[in-house]
């Protein structure tokens, strides 16, 4: 049985060592490994132990090149109306819709209201979608610290969180399911780079 030391030591390791990474090479995910991440999501903190999130799990070419499609058009007409040059917006958009079609799984992670309380007043209706966006936050970490320790590697797209009607249309989602986030997963092209990370004195705001 592992110590309490051993054990934070594993959990260090795979906190420093996860990174976001966009280029994966060919390789698809085998299923069972890919089942066994998405596993690690239903571990996450959860309110009122509701699980108010889903997942949409796209391995398939079709469906990311839909994806891809949809929110590159309205990423497309978002850019052109802030005054983007054609040929800046067109490398942009090209950008993201590779960074979707290439990798081997892609994740949408969605709010799902219908797990929530509900109360009479708006502020706390809205205090409720904000905890289920916290839980579903805390599912996708889950995923990408589990992606790591299985020797993939993960990125995190917030752009649903933009347009979330075009993701929801484009995937032919249920109506109440409200797209937040996109996870791509993959076995990494190449070794990330080393980033600094922040000093706890920078990110520690009170200590009393």
């Amino acid at each position: 049985m592992l110590s309490a030391t051993d054990r934070a030591d594993i959990l260090d390791a795979v906190l420093a060592g996860r990174r976001s990474i966009r280029t994966y090479d060919e390789r698809p995910v085998p299923p069972d490994m890919l089942e066994r991440v998405l596993a690690a999501a239903t571990h996450a903190p959860s309110p009122h132990h509701s699980f108010p999130w889903r997942l949409a799990v796209l391995t398939g070419a079709e469906a990311k090149a839909t994806l891809a499609d949809a929110m590159g058009a309205r990423w497309r007409a978002d850019l052109l109306a802030d005054g983007l040059g054609e040929a800046e917006v067109a490398q942009e958009v090209e950008k993201s819709h590779r960074r979707l079609t290439t990798s081997p799984v892609v994740l949408v992670g969605c709010v799902y209201p219908e797990q929530l309380d509900e109360y009479p007043d708006p502020e706390r209706q809205a205090a409720e979608t904000i905890m289920a966006s916290h839980s579903l936050g805390a599912a996708l970490q889950n995923v990408m610290l589990a992606a790591h320790a299985n020797g993939l590697a993960s990125c995190w797209m917030c752009a649903p969180v933009f347009c979330s009607d075009v993701v929801r249309e484009a995937l032919g989602l249920a109506d109440y399911l409200i797209p937040h986030a996109i996870v791509t997963i993959g076995y990494p092209a190449r070794p990330p780079r080393e980033r600094a990370r922040p000093d706890l004195n920078q990110i520690v705001a009170l200590r009393a």
